[in-house]
């Protein structure tokens, strides 16, 4: 677990989060370092596994068939927001809206590797140990990094909650794309390739094979 510095200018560009295909965005997102920053408390981890959300066409969307309703609106704002809703009454999950105004494109971060203020994240998640588990899986990167369905709508170009690139890259061979984790109920959309994790790390989440 190495430690980082960045820099406002490191955040990434709103052109990132405005581009077409959330397959890309979702891909380029892995090994980017998603930060918080509340009450002058600064959380970080690198983004180890994504997943990608295509809209109204999707079955596992939350706008799929183009609904909108008081949760989902956010979605159709223009990429470059958070989008945070709370699943099963507990888990508070973390996503980035992307994509223009109207197309509610989204990518959910489902698992980060912490570099900065893990005992702040030890605190916030109740655990003694800094291992894996901490950020392992979508619920433990939101509550780990202090972000809750409050947040949904921050502009992540702000200042409490973004991301950015420090120059780390990783090959695009460690780069694996699977089917998503949960979306069962989503039919053949189920089985689309829109799941993005970095091969063998421990953080990503799901069971391991």
């Amino acid at each position: 677990m190495k430690a980082i510095t960045f820099k406002a200018s490191d955040k990434l560009p709103v052109s990132f989060y405005r581009q077409k295909n959330v397959c890309t965005v979702a891909r380029e997102l892995i090994g980017k370092v998603l930060v918080s920053s509340f009450n002058g408390i600064v959380t970080a981890g690198r983004i180890v596994e994504t997943e990608a959300y295509n809209g109204a066409i999707d079955k596992a969307s939350h706008a799929w068939g183009g609904r909108r309703t008081n949760r989902t609106e956010i979605m159709y704002a223009a990429g470059g927001v958070a989008y945070v809703y709370l699943c099963y009454g507990i888990h508070h999950l973390f996503n980035v809206v992307t994509n223009v105004a109207d197309v509610p494109h989204a990518v959910l971060v489902r698992a980060i590797e912490p570099v900065a203020g893990v005992d702040h994240m030890l605190q916030r998640t109740g655990k003694t140990k800094a291992d894996f588990t901490l950020t392992r899986g979508p619920g433990n990167v939101s509550k780990a990094l202090g972000i809750y369905k409050q947040h949904t709508g921050l502009d992540l170009r702000g200042n409490e909650l973004f991301i950015v690139n420090d120059g780390f890259t990783v090959q695009p061979l460690q780069i694996i794309a699977t089917p998503r984790i949960g979306v069962d109920y989503a039919g053949k959309d189920a089985l689309l390739p829109y799941r993005f994790i970095v091969k063998d790390n421990p953080y990503v989440s799901g069971k391991k094979k």
